[in-house]
């Protein structure tokens, strides 16, 4: 499941996702062919995962100037710039979709010179090459993972970070399915991840299609089952990581890493390279994308709160670096202290 799922597919001059909103229930596709379908896929959850929406960013940047391929250069680039900030407003925390898309930006200003067909040609180039570069990356992570999961081991996941959140394997979860492929028994503990349920939605779903022994709980659960020794590590993807090592990620994580803290099992980030961020100093400077309050008051479209109950609903927290044994990326295996220029 971890190499055959993709939850992004660009061929024909589109890209089709998997709709993760209507997961485990219903496979459906949602089809990507200009900037404002990128952004509403991205803004209302249908691809989501720090690495797969800077990917549908960069598609949707392309198939969006596409559409403009016959104004002057000045104009075309006008409206790169619209674009392209307009797409990087579509979810403020993970920093892989600036990332991606100022790394388009940036191509096509070296490419002004050739002509605007020139210059989309190298957007539609680039954008492949990121989706490339991540199939890699995820699968070294899950490699390097190998260090830390043992024949046996219970490991606790938090959110979703398989294949569903990039473009194949995933972050944290390559390392359970590299560890499959080996013939490694493994049990993964996920947690359900309120109020957006990935974990229930789409974790316990990858996993069980993959074969991978997997065990659902509820979040309110994971100090039990960390005090009745079933888990030996705790394995998670990160959306930021700023230059000290505080770790922006999926709300609840924070809390995780204290149980872990205190019931002394180590805790590990699982991200690509892209994700960390050396102009943010620390957790402090990461900006928390708040969600509409429908998301913790109904479900399914049914109402489960009172209606004018008052919400708080932040999609991320920042795990501080004090509670981080070690950060696993492409390029290696990092341990505290944490100094990422």
């Amino acid at each position: 499941m971890g190499e055959g799922l993709r939850t992004l597919l660009f061929e024909g001059d589109r890209l089709r996702l998997i709709d993760q909103t209507k997961l485990p229930t219903e496979l459906r596709y949602v089809m990507v062919d200009d900037e404002q379908t990128a952004f509403s896929a991205i803004r209302s959850m249908q691809v989501r995962g720090a690495p797969a929406i800077g990917m549908t960013a960069a598609y949707g940047l392309y198939l969006g100037l596409k559409k403009h391929v016959d104004l002057d250069k000045e104009a075309f680039f006008g409206e790169l710039k619209r674009q392209a900030e307009f797409l990087k407003g579509a979810r403020p925390t993970a920093v892989n979709l600036a990332w991606a898309i100022e790394r388009l930006v940036r191509v096509a200003h070296e490419q002004r010179a050739q002509g605007v067909r020139a210059v989309l040609n190298a957007l539609r180039e680039e954008a492949k090459a990121i989706q490339h570069e991540d199939e890699r990356a995820c699968r070294t992570m899950g490699e390097n993972l190998q260090a830390f999961i043992k024949d046996g081991m219970g490991i606790l996941t938090h959110c979703n970070t398989g294949a569903l959140a990039a473009s194949q394997y995933g972050t944290a979860l390559a390392g359970f399915y590299v560890a499959h492929e080996r013939g490694l028994k493994i049990h993964v503990y996920a947690d359900e991840t309120r109020p957006f349920l990935q974990g229930a939605r789409l974790t316990a779903w990858e996993l069980q299609q993959a074969g991978i022994d997997v065990t659902l709980i509820c979040d309110n659960m994971a100090a039990s089952v960390m005090a009745s020794r079933k888990i030996q590590a705790v394995m998670v993807g990160a959306d930021r990581i700023a230059a000290n090592g505080d770790t922006a990620n999926k709300i609840g994580t924070y809390q995780v890493a204290i149980l872990a803290k205190y019931f002394q099992i180590p805790f590990y980030i699982v991200a690509p390279w892209s994700t960390i961020d050396p102009k943010t100093t620390s957790g402090r400077e990461i900006p928390i994308e708040e969600r509409p309050a429908k998301e913790v008051t109904e479900w399914g479209g049914v109402q489960i709160a009172p209606r004018d109950v008052p919400v708080y609903n932040p999609a991320f927290d920042v795990t501080p670096h004090e509670l981080i044994t070690a950060i696993v990326t492409e390029k290696g295996i990092y341990l505290p202290p944490y100094h990422f220029a």
